[in-house]
């Protein structure tokens, strides 16, 4: 009868470990999830920052150039040279911010999965175990 107890109480904490497994998984997920979309919405606030940035710059240039009469190049091709700059430094840097977000978000997954994969394993281990106990 003792071997009984304790082989219950031994697989009950077996499931109870496993469970705790499967849900820290799970919080990690949503965790990585949530700072995915916090680093997307900062990428975005960056982007607006800026752009803004290279608007006054464009326009400053612009100014100076009036201002000073360079020949050689007009306001136009200077202006359309910067918005060429912008957005390949633009596109690279989406580029880098959306890697970042998905990296992010696929390590949620792996810890997801990593929590599910260990709560099997304890609890196979643990009920293995319990079965072994209460059969001798």
């Amino acid at each position: 009868m003792t071997f009984a107890i304790a082989a219950t109480v031994m697989a009950a904490g077996t499931v109870v470990s496993a469970y705790g497994q499967y849900q820290t998984g799970k919080f990690q997920e949503e965790s990585m999830k949530r700072q995915a979309e916090v680093e997307k919405l900062r990428a975005q606030t960056d982007e607006l920052a800026r752009r803004e940035e290279y608007n006054a710059a464009i326009a400053a240039n612009q100014v100076a150039m009036a201002l000073s009469n360079i020949s050689g190049a007009t306001p136009e091709s200077i202006a359309l040279q910067a918005s060429r700059d912008v957005t390949t430094d633009e596109g690279k840097i989406a580029l880098s911010e959306r890697l970042e977000q998905r990296l992010l978000e696929r390590e949620g997954k792996a810890a997801a999965y990593a929590g599910t994969v260990g709560a099997a394993g304890t609890l196979l281990s643990g009920l293995g175990d319990a079965y072994a106990t209460y059969k001798t």
